[in-house]
């Protein structure tokens, strides 16, 4: 593969952030396994980019918490653990929580139009392939409601320290179980709350619905655990 240009430090940045995305969407589809050990010259060699822009992509994927570095190990995929999901999850549910509730006194009627639009294209996915698999930014339905929130800190919150995290957790354990048609009810009923202006039923929903789902992963992860055992 032929090396790509690198002189200017504009475009080393960006292949910084092409090679991050498809870091990113690897990792979290499972396609670079949990826990599996970053190698450096082969990422370089099978991308065709020098060092500089990799170890640039591998120092944001650390911040967002997908990889790992410790001293004289390297670099690996962050492994995934009951413990770790339910921090995450805990903080979800108050996070998200606050954003439905802001989303409720912010989002307009075309905002909320929007989604009912993008919850009948779930809707067709799920009678079709009977898995909730919500591509990144404003094809997923969490993304949209904290985006309605219009406030900024909890946005960036959200998308530099959060999401691809949680993208992880829910692509790997949450997008095929018999949880999937109550979730897109719930997302639903949230819609509704929404819709009607009504912060604090929007508030409740949405901190029960991730709670709901924390304890559906929470299970298909020991299970997963058991069987790895």
């Amino acid at each position: 593969m032929s090396e790509i240009p690198q002189n200017e430090p504009n475009v080393v940045s960006t292949i910084a952030d092409k090679i991050c995305n498809k870091l990113q969407n690897a990792i979290v589809e499972g396609i670079i396994p949990a826990g599996s050990k970053i190698s450096e010259p082969a990422l370089a060699s099978e991308y065709g980019i020098s060092r500089g822009p990799l170890r640039e992509a591998l120092s944001r994927l650390e911040a967002c918490y997908l990889i790992e570095r410790k001293p004289n190990v390297g670099a690996r995929v962050v492994t995934l653990t009951r413990e770790h999901l339910v921090e995450i999850y805990l903080i979800r549910e108050s996070l998200e929580g606050l954003a439905a509730r802001l989303a409720a006194e912010n989002m307009s009627d075309k905002d909320v139009n929007e989604l009912d639009a993008l919850l009948e294209e779930h809707k067709h996915q799920i009678v079709q392939d009977q898995s909730y698999y919500q591509k990144e930014g404003d094809m997923d339905f969490h993304f949209r409601i904290v985006k309605g929130s219009n406030n900024s800190y909890l946005i960036d919150m959200f998308s530099n320290d959060l999401y691809h995290l949680i993208r992880l957790y829910r692509y790997q354990f949450g997008m095929v179980s018999k949880r999937v048609p109550r979730a897109f009810v719930e997302h639903g009923q949230i819609v509704d709350a929404i819709r009607q202006h009504d912060g604090e039923l929007a508030q409740f929903l949405m901190s029960r619905h991730i709670s709901n789902s924390r304890k559906n992963v929470e299970k298909m992860l020991d299970e997963h655990l058991a069987i790895s055992d």
